[in-house]
């Protein structure tokens, strides 16, 4: 059993969209660990702004079952893969750890760069995993937050309708 961590995002209907995508991961993860939602100023492209959480769970899956099943959830929910890497999403299932797990090729990067580099990533990330080590920075998760500058991007909670 390997502890998974998630970020999910999006910027077009956002609301309607993390909901419908939640349904989904909690169909095949049924106990999920779910941060508070942030909304965030989109990042390296002029856009809505996103909506961003992190959710955990405990999974039996292999690493590449779990990153598949991300796949086909925002597939389903009609992810364009086609367009500009900085660019609106309905949805945006990245997988961030998976366990203590080192992985950079062509298909994953684990654990995910924008880790440290992004506050609606870390932020999240720290609430529902501040104490996991990071596999490469051997910080928690915590401690990686703290560290961060936090006026380097502008990020607030929101109210979130889970309906």
């Amino acid at each position: 059993m390997a502890w998974v961590f998630i970020s999910v995002g999006s910027n077009i209907e956002p609301a309607v969209n993390i909901r419908m995508a939640m349904l989904d991961l909690r169909q095949h993860y049924p106990e999920l660990m779910v941060s508070t939602v942030y909304e965030s100023e989109a990042v390296g492209f002029d856009g809505d702004n996103f909506y961003n959480l992190v959710v955990g769970f405990e999974t039996a899956d292999d690493v590449a079952e779990v990153a598949e099943q991300l796949r086909r959830i925002e597939d389903g929910h009609g992810r364009d893969r086609k367009g500009p890497k900085f660019s609106s999403r309905i949805i945006d299932l990245d997988l961030l750890l998976y366990g203590d797990v080192i992985i950079n090729d062509s298909r994953l990067n684990i654990p995910r760069d924008e880790i440290s580099k992004n506050a609606f990533v870390l932020w999240p990330l720290a609430e529902v995993a501040g104490e996991v080590v990071h596999p490469q920075f051997k910080q928690t998760i915590a401690a990686m937050w703290q560290a961060f500058d936090k006026d380097s991007q502008s990020l607030w909670p929101v109210e979130f309708d889970w309906g």
